[in-house]
């Protein structure tokens, strides 16, 4: 009973410290909209003007749904989309949730984008690789205003192409 008493205890701790911590909002003085995300709360401002990458880049027009893609042929090829200069529209999705599977949902939740580019659609899992590949991370607050995270999963291994805007 003693030892039943401790453990609870030390979980109940443990819990509190881990919500202490992983609760930052970002750098001390600066303020981001609604991030990390809190529920029942205004969404964040739509993604505005062209995020980078060393595969190509995104241009947002503010409209929460109209994208111009510029990928290169790499990341053309992992996202089935065209290679090239494109305009399309986009959406967040929730990933996938029993029995409806996706659904639209703001970007600071998603844990997946879908582009559509003409007739060609495609749903890209938004996350973080660790460093040796080995896991990837999707969730809640991935996508932020400043990052727009692709993750991959290609041959045993994760890895990630982080758009960043200019």
């Amino acid at each position: 009973m003693k030892n039943n008493k401790k453990a609870t205890v030390l979980f109940i701790i443990t819990v509190f410290i881990l919500m202490l911590t992983g609760c930052s909002g970002g750098p001390v003085g600066e303020t981001l909209d609604n991030y990390p995300y809190e529920p029942d709360t205004p969404a964040p401002s739509a993604h505005e003007g062209t995020f980078s990458s060393d595969h190509g880049t995104m241009t947002f027009t503010g409209d929460e749904q109209t994208i111009v893609i510029d990928f290169d042929k790499e990341l053309a090829g992992l996202t089935e989309l065209p290679e090239g200069e494109q305009q399309g529209t986009y959406v967040f999705l929730s990933g996938d949730l029993p029995p409806h599977g996706s659904f639209p949902v703001r970007y600071d939740t998603a844990h997946e984008m879908q582009i559509t580019i003409g007739e060609k659609s495609s749903v890209i899992d938004v996350g973080i690789a660790a460093e040796d590949g080995s896991t990837g991370q999707v969730g809640v607050g991935i996508v932020t205003p400043e990052c727009i995270p692709m993750l991959f999963h290609v041959d045993g291994r994760f890895f990630d192409v982080r758009f960043n805007k200019n």
